[in-house]
């Protein structure tokens, strides 16, 4: 785990589901506080200081969406969405407000476990640009010296290549949509412009897949983004 007894916040109007990830967590050595409620949810951000939160979007008094737009205005805490809506446009809207991931219900615990650890990482990492070598799966990055190596052979990329797979790197494991990417790498006035970033990753793929087709690292997430697996 990556810190041992993090506190996590789980806002859920539905007991079974609190219970089920107030055990899950408490059995991997995290602590857990509850919400019931948006206006719940949020006092117990700001009274608790959580490391990370499960929002569940259908909350009674408020969509967790607005949750998420509302406490990024003021904290940078990992939020993590647990929810029932599986509609493409849900994890966008959800991603775009500032959550960190989105897990749609049902749901395994392993995989809950790993994106809580994924999203702990980066809020750890956050604040500056790594610079030692970084290795996700088969591939090395060395942000120094600006290389990227694929099992130990050298890969040349474009300057938005590089800047690309950078904050892909950056975020292994975690989905960013179409409108981030475009707004990190080609900048704000570029986010509309989907047809650049489908360019740019089917060339990212010919250069680091086996089979492109058929992608192992660079996953996309259907109607939302894409993901660079770490295992």
């Amino acid at each position: 785990m990556t810190e041992p007894g993090a506190l996590v916040l789980v806002a859920d109007d539905e007991p079974p589901m609190r219970r089920f990830l107030r055990a899950s967590l408490a059995a991997s050595g995290y602590r857990v506080v509850e919400a019931e409620s948006a206006s719940e949810a949020t006092a117990r951000i700001a009274d608790h200081n959580p490391e990370l939160v499960l929002l569940d979007l259908g909350l009674p008094d408020a969509d967790g969406v607005e949750v998420v737009r509302a406490v990024r205005g003021w904290s940078r805490v990992p939020i993590v969405v647990v929810s029932a809506r599986g509609r493409e446009q849900d994890k966008v809207d959800a991603l775009d407000a500032g959550a960190d991931d989105y897990l749609t219900k049902p749901f395994g615990t392993a995989e809950l476990l790993a994106r809580i650890r994924v999203a702990l990482r980066h809020a750890h990492e956050a604040g500056g640009a790594p610079s030692a070598p970084t290795q996700v799966g088969p591939l090395r990055l060395d942000f120094a010296r600006r290389e990227v190596t694929l099992e130990g052979r050298p890969v040349h990329l474009t300057p938005i290549e590089y800047r690309l797979l950078v904050l892909l790197v950056r975020n292994a494991g975690r989905v960013l949509t179409h409108r981030q990417i475009l707004k990190e790498v080609w900048g704000p006035g570029h986010a509309e412009h989907a047809h650049y970033l489908r360019v740019y990753m089917a060339q990212l793929r010919r250069k680091l897949e086996p089979e492109p087709a058929r992608p192992r690292l660079l996953a996309t997430e259907p109607g939302v983004g894409y993901r660079l697996r770490e295992g």
